[in-house]
């Protein structure tokens, strides 16, 4: 008897076809929502699991963005800032995939808190062990020079300055800065609501903020009052919020970059932000040509008053 040769159903094959033609759609929605956010062009891969790729404007291997795709939603955003944006097979998506996607999102979210908190630890512990080991900075060195400040707390390590970064308890992380201003936090360290101090805090005084370690080291030498650098105009927030719940009832003032030639001011946008969440006063430095922060303007001659 012959064999009857089975051939696949004509609804077998379309529905295939649909399974398919659903799958590349969401790939490219993913992909154009991530050019769309970041600017980067990516092939997603929908495996469920989680997959990381460099922000274009971060250093080499900061691996802030990610994204987890599956076959009807896929999800994506920057670790460094806390976004993230879903994206659906369906311009219309059904509330239970949202909700999926809400509740894949806020997974991915703990897993990677609980993986940073893991790396904040290894970096600060390794951060106590190697400071006792470094040599106090030159006076002398290119970069100090270069701002007309004194080292301070700074150490040194084979050519690179080497600024203490504190949690308010503890030594945490640390900055390096190259004699041509280059500068680089240790990877996987804690930075956000860190600071470098100068000076001690006392009574009754001012404690100032700034963003810049060389920006905090005029302000503490031509006015004597403690300064906390933040390190960066986004940091002058949670740095704020920290000392004020350390200091309640210390007069703070948020020294803020005047960064006059970028679009939005930046950091008088982030100093009146962080002045007014914790009742402090923001001053920044008059709109000068080649003036954007208080040691540009000690250099030129101009005067710090606060």
């Amino acid at each position: 008897m012959q064999r009857a040769i089975k051939t696949p159903s004509l609804g077998g094959a379309w529905a295939l076809s649909k399974v398919v033609s659903e799958q590349i759609a969401i790939e490219n929605k993913l992909a154009e929502s991530i050019v769309a956010y970041y600017g980067l062009s990516v092939s997603p891969i929908g495996d469920g699991e989680i997959h990381r790729h460099d922000h274009p404007e971060g250093r080499k291997g900061n691996n802030r963005l990610w994204y987890v795709l599956h076959h009807d939603f896929g999800v994506h955003g920057d670790w460094s800032t806390g976004e993230k944006h879903n994206v659906f097979a369906s311009d219309t998506p059904d509330p239970k995939v949202a909700e999926k996607a809400r509740k894949e999102a806020e997974k991915r979210r703990l897993e990677r808190q609980a993986e940073r908190e893991r790396g904040y630890a290894l970096v600060a512990s390794q951060t106590r062990q190697e400071w006792p080991l470094l040599v106090p900075a030159s006076p002398t060195h290119a970069y100090l020079a270069t701002k007309g400040v004194k080292p301070h707390n700074l150490r040194q390590m084979r050519g690179l300055l080497v600024v203490p970064l504190t949690d308010g308890q503890r030594l945490v992380n640390w900055q390096t800065i190259a004699a041509d201003g280059a500068k680089y936090f240790k990877t996987g360290g804690k930075v956000k609501g860190c600071y470098s101090p100068i000076g001690s805090i006392e009574p009754h005084q001012p404690l100032l903020i700034a963003e810049g370690w060389a920006t905090a080291a005029t302000l503490h030498e031509a006015t004597g009052y403690a300064v906390a650098a933040a390190m960066n105009a986004g940091n002058l927030l949670p740095v704020a919020k920290s000392l004020r719940e350390r200091y309640p009832t210390q007069p703070i003032i948020i020294c803020a970059d005047n960064d006059h030639g970028t679009v939005g001011n930046p950091g008088v946008t982030k100093g009146k932000e962080a002045a007014s969440a914790i009742g402090a006063r923001c001053v920044w430095p008059e709109t000068h040509e080649g003036v954007t922060d208080f040691n540009d303007l000690a250099r030129l001659g101009g005067g710090l008053a606060l």
